[in-house]
């Protein structure tokens, strides 16, 4: 049914600008400044601003204007990964509209529905596949339409550029005639049958990232460049240990500095406010401020036996088949080994940013929250406020991958905005702000046993994984915790058990997860959370059955793979790698121990959570011995994620998964002492550099007829444990804690000679 009901779109065109990225009616985007967006004062007779968005409703999802115009809302945000532009394409296959007449909206709570955070590689495998079927449902509808308005039966009719015809020729009706800025009132059809790829005009095509050419030409305006009028500018002053507590706060400190507005203390929260950012800058330089002293984290050296020593909250067991115990026991061969993660943080380019403004009862958060539904939550219980007085925008930041600081600045920004009476408050992390305060991806240990028989097949695996407790859930926001306000208690994230069960087949298998009662900072999700490490820890293990089977790591895996998807993949994988058939080490592993480079190549394998897509690796590397250094110079990646979207930006992740993780398994590494984070700079917490690139060779296995999965994540999973496979290999020399620093490399090189 379409009905006359005032629209989204019409509230946009009525309220002024929405920036997302980029303008939708109103004035024209200045560079460098965004107007504020239609929030707390919307016109009256409009939409409720905070009235959430149906996700089963197609209305919920898109609408139409009176010039053909297609808006489309997205619950999941673009970080810097691509999906606006395959998001739009898969509306766009189903609308049978150009990809340019879109106009693409995410990340606004008063706008776009509650398809849950961006994040586990499911925007495209869920909200893709939301957005298909609502309009599929949308085009149904005006199909129908126009079958009434031309009075020619709707299987007579075909669809092309938005206009609806008779398929024998004729006049047609645009989609801007038949429903122009009026809402279909029309619930999504999940059982819809959607297009066949067959007739596939759009997806499955590389089409040009929609957000590139403003990125290039300095046009798109990232969270850190929004200004709203009469903005303040806010830095916090967080504590010198985790824990401390906020004594005495001297204001005559900072009191001759130009432009001070406030300074803000709130229990342990304490801010300062300014008309200039240079002004809160010095401000929470120069703030005199009293803090106990608390030292309360292990020593760094002992990080393994504080991990062990940790009391177990709960046990989940990810597998058990037959009798590994009993199996062990009669293995022709048996192996222990136990491999180590280190902590790792986010390290986002840019550091957080967020603006706030109260007006009206309102709360207005520009943000680059990649869950902003779940911070509309948090900030409405933060700040005692009911959630309908909440809204969050999206603006894309500086790119995270996972939960970084962008929710902590916006709760710093909402709480210092409610200091001074609700004007806006921009507040702009430093680095030392982000390395140090926000989330980590935790410490995991795993320890390994496994046996063989004569004929070289796994007879027995046993498992045990370290890591913390909680659910897939908020991290707590930083300020509300300081301020002593209402915040999340459990741990998250929750779901990093994935993959510590096998994708093989071995006849007597026990995994399990144990979840500890703590963790030493704060966890959050990190790219390829729990499956990253749980795969590297697997992959290696597998790699060390091999070697002791005498066997070819490649040849290895392919006997104990049953899955045709995974086998056939890896053959692929194979053949793009131009695999050499023997067993590792290399003959002259062991050789010139003393110095000079030796070269080896190693293979890893996952099927993405045991249940989607599945990814191959090969990395070739160089270890100089004398230094230890350890060089990637070739990754090859056969890829199958079901249907591909946009081939390009499938590409585009694999390239991001494999720099971004060769950097985490070289280079990074969380330092502390007794009170705080130590790494608080690059210099302490070094990433991969230009030189660094390796050459990356890959393979797509587009399967059109199947349904889309996530590319986002997964191929990071094999990394770690290819290039550790790759590292023996060429050495003879296992390493088996991240990250593989020269001296570490070169301490294990000299113990094995």
């Amino acid at each position: 049914m379409i009905t006359s009901m005032a629209s989204r779109r019409a509230f946009l065109g009525a309220g002024g600008s929405l920036v997302i990225g980029f303008a939708l009616g109103g004035r024209a985007l200045a560079q460098g400044q965004a107007p504020a967006p239609a929030g707390p004062s919307a016109p009256a007779g409009g939409p409720a601003v905070h009235k959430s968005v149906a996700l089963d409703e197609v209305d919920g999802f898109l609408a139409i204007g009176a010039d053909g115009k297609v808006t489309l809302f997205s619950g999941k945000v673009d970080l810097g990964t691509g999906i606006r532009t395959a998001l739009t394409q898969m509306a766009a296959e189903e609308l049978d509209v150009p990809v340019e007449r879109i106009t693409f909206v995410q990340g606004d709570t008063a706008l776009t529905p509650d398809q849950g955070p961006t994040y586990g590689s499911l925007s495209i495998q869920n909200g893709g596949m939301q957005i298909r079927q609502a309009a599929a449902t949308a085009r149904r509808q005006l199909v129908t339409a126009a079958a009434q308005r031309l009075g020619v039966p709707a299987a007579e009719l075909v669809v092309e550029d938005g206009t609806v015809r008779p398929r024998s020729g004729g006049q047609g009706l645009g989609y801007g005639e038949l429903i122009g800025d009026r809402n279909f009132s029309l619930k999504v059809d999940k059982d819809i049958v959607t297009k066949d790829p067959a007739n596939f005009r759009v997806v499955g095509k590389s089409v040009q990232r929609l957000d590139i050419p403003d990125k290039t030409t300095g046009r798109f305006t990232y969270m850190h460049d929004f200004r709203v009028d009469g903005m303040l500018h806010g830095r916090v002053v967080r504590p010198p240990g985790l824990q401390a507590q906020l004594q005495q706060v001297d204001e005559s400190s900072v009191r001759n500095i130009p432009g001070l507005v406030k300074v803000v203390r709130e229990g342990n929260f304490v801010g300062v406010v300014a008309q200039t950012e240079w002004g809160a800058i010095r401000a929470a330089q120069d703030l005199k401020l009293t803090w106990s002293n608390w030292e309360g984290l292990p020593e760094q050296s002992r990080l393994w036996e504080h991990v062990r020593a940790t009391p177990v909250a709960k046990d989940d067991v990810t597998s058990n088949v037959g009798n590994a115990g009993e199996a062990l026991g009669q293995g022709a061969k048996r192996l222990n080994a136990t491999y180590d993660f280190a902590i790792h943080t986010h390290g986002s380019l840019g550091p957080s940013c967020a603006v706030a403004e109260i007006r009206d009862g309102l709360l207005t958060c520009w943000t680059a929250s990649q869950m902003t539904h779940n911070l509309r939550k948090q900030l409405a219980a933060m700040m005692r406020m009911p959630e309908e007085k909440v809204r969050c925008i999206y603006l894309e930041g500086s790119g995270c991958y996972g939960r970084n600081g962008h929710e902590d600045a916006t709760g710093d920004a909402a709480l210092l905005s409610r200091a001074v009476e609700g004007r806006p408050v921009r507040v702009q992390w430093m680095r030392q702000d982000e390395h140090g305060w926000d989330p980590k991806g935790p410490p995991t240990l795993i320890d390994l046993r496994g046996a063989i028989d004569a004929n070289g097949n796994i007879t027995a695996w046993q498992s045990e994984f370290f890591i913390p407790q909680g659910a897939a859930g908020n991290v707590a926001l930083v300020p509300a915790e300081l301020a002593g306000l209402p915040h999340e208690e459990s741990m998250a994230p929750g779901n990093i058990i994935q993959n510590s069960a096998l994708p093989y087949s071995v006849p007597n298998v026990h995994t399990v997860c144990h979840r500890l009662e703590n963790t030493l900072f704060k966890p959050s999700w990190i790219r390829t959370p729990g499956r990253m490490q749980n795969t590297y820890a697997n992959e290696c293990f597998l790699d060390e059955l091999a070697a002791e089977a005498g066997a070819d790591p490649m040849e290895f895996r392919l006997r104990h793979l049953k899955d045709e998807r995974g086998l056939e993949l890896m053959r692929r994988l194979a053949v793009l790698s131009r695999w050499e058939s023997r067993p590792s080490p290399r003959r002259d592993a062991g050789a010139s121990n003393g110095g000079g480079t030796a070269t080896g190549r190693g293979v890893s394998y996952v099927k993405y959570e045991l249940n989607r897509t599945y990814v191959g690796a090969v990395a070739e590397v160089e270890v100089d011995r004398g230094s230890g250094d350890i060089r990637v110079k070739r990754f090859f990646v056969v890829h199958d994620c079901g249907q591909v979207i946009n081939p390009d930006g499938v590409r585009n992740q694999i390239e991001g998964n494999v720099l971004h993780t060769i950097s985490r398994t070289l280079k990074e590494e969380l330092t502390w002492d007794r009170s705080m984070v130590t790494s608080l700079d690059w210099g302490s917490y070094p990433v991969i550099t230009f030189p660094e690139v390796p050459e990356i060779v890959m393979e797509l296995l587009d399967r059109p007829g199947e349904r889309p999965w996530g590319a986002g994540e997964p191929s990071a999973a094999v990394i770690p444990s290819a290039i550790s496979n790759a590292v023996f290999d060429a050495t003879g020399v296992r390493l088996r804690s991240v990250p593989f620093t020269p001296p570490r490399v070169k301490a294990a090189l000299q113990q094995a000679s």
